[in-house]
């Protein structure tokens, strides 16, 4: 089969951990189709990944080539940041088979205001997030963040409702161990692993900035149930495909932080020690055959800086 791969950074050429952490998971996908014995092409703004074939992709043209070259291809994946992957994910899935989430999911899961309201409705534990100061306790402890972004930019642990901006929204503060689950769904969803999210914290005036700086995979835990369970639920109620990953926080109970109806930089460690070829399981995912279990081998831990 030939396989289309877009990630977004090495598409158009992003700068600093963005290209890091892009670049890194582009070439952990492409080799695993690779070493099925398929052929992958990427876009990309001259920037070699070493596998695969790269199609060079002219500034403010990644639409265009997306929907030349998945029209060519069997299949395809994008990779980009959430509030333009659900677009660009149409334009791949209008010409051949999508590998990963339906662009209606994608837009439920980016708006992490409208999210949070949905895994509510649905029983399912999340912090309470607003979008207005008045709805805020002045007292209470909140995480404030765009409420469309991806990673943990512009986040920051803040106490007070004036640091709560236009665009963003406050989440309940939640204290807790910070995982996140890496899943494969179709109609049915297979669990890949429970990772352990490294977050580094530091001072900004008042506030407290949160960054992720990395992951060890898999991360074991007495409450491993409760947090696949939580995953799953999430993935399933939000109508997820293909790789996704579940940001989760273990509290008393899991909290459900964000979902990424995508591949994560986890993608990097979880290739290094998983006994099947991501690849296959995506198309697999794609034709609704999962199994049942895969299995891993060892622990992987990296950090960003070990991607560069």
């Amino acid at each position: 089969m030939k396989i289309l791969i877009s990630e977004y950074a090495t598409s158009v050429g992003m700068g600093g951990t963005y290209l890091i952490e892009g670049k890194s998971m582009l070439k952990c996908l492409a080799s695993s189709f690779e070493n099925e014995g398929h052929e992958v092409i990427y876009t990309s703004a001259d920037i070699p990944i070493g596998c695969g074939k790269m199609s060079s992709c002219e500034q403010g043209k990644l639409e265009e080539s997306l929907d030349k070259l998945s029209s060519q291809c069997d299949a395809a994946l994008v990779i980009a940041p959430d509030d333009i992957l659900a677009d660009l994910t149409g334009i791949v899935e209008k010409n051949t088979v999508n590998l990963g989430s339906i662009p209606d999911s994608i837009r439920k899961c980016a708006d992490k205001l409208e999210c949070s309201r949905i895994l509510e409705k649905n029983g399912i534990p999340s912090p309470k997030t607003v979008s207005r100061q008045s709805e805020m306790d002045a007292k209470a402890r909140y995480v404030v963040k765009p409420r469309y972004g991806c990673a943990s930019e512009d986040t920051v642990i803040a106490s007070g409702r004036e640091y709560l901006k236009e665009g963003h929204i406050a989440t309940e503060y939640i204290d807790g161990e910070h995982l996140s689950v890496s899943l494969v769904c179709s109609d049915s969803i297979l669990p890949i692993t429970i990772n352990k999210q490294i977050i580094e914290t530091g001072n900004q005036k008042d506030n407290i900035t949160i960054d992720y700086r990395g992951s060890v995979t898999p991360y074991e835990t007495k409450r491993s149930g409760e947090v696949i369970n939580a995953a799953i639920e999430a993935a399933r109620t939000l109508g997820c495909r293909g790789y996704t990953g579940i940001d989760i926080v273990l509290a008393e109970k899991p909290y459900v932080i964000d979902i990424n109806p995508r591949p994560t930089t986890s993608l990097v460690g979880i290739t290094q020690i998983l006994k099947t070829e991501i690849a296959e399981l995506l198309l697999l995912a794609a034709d609704n055959n999962l199994p049942e279990t895969v299995a891993v081998e060892g622990t992987v831990a990296f950090t960003k800086e070990d991607l560069k």
